[in-house]
């Protein structure tokens, strides 16, 4: 399961760079909501910030712990460094997110960030 959640956590973070909304959608459960510093977002609004494209140039993920919330969920919490698109400054987050295994296979379901001190 570790493995495949960190893959699923990665693939969301490929979406951001290749600013693919479809394949950020298809991520995330239709009850997903984010928590962030400007607030909630649900699955559109997750998916809306990609309308101009890739919003995200590079990242890392290190840190990286998953644990197991039961049969059908799983928390995978870590560190993120990241520069977004036309910005030179790079960003430190914490980021938890939740993941529930449906017929259809894993979707994101929460995720907050927490920017580093």
């Amino acid at each position: 399961m570790r493995s495949e959640i960190i893959g699923l956590e990665r693939q969301v973070w490929e979406a951001l760079v290749q600013g693919d909304a479809a394949a950020d959608r298809a991520l995330l459960h239709p009850d997903f909501i984010g928590v962030y510093s400007d607030g909630f977002a649900d699955r559109g609004g997750h998916t809306g910030q990609l309308s101009d494209g890739p919003t995200v140039r590079t990242y890392e993920l290190s840190e990286i712990e998953v644990k197991s919330l039961g049969v059908e969920h799983a928390l995978i919490c870590y560190r993120a460094e990241f520069q977004r698109v036309r910005h030179d400054a790079t960003e430190v987050m914490y980021v938890s997110s939740i993941w529930r295994k449906g017929p259809d296979g894993w979707a994101n379901v929460f995720s907050q960030d927490t920017a580093a001190a």
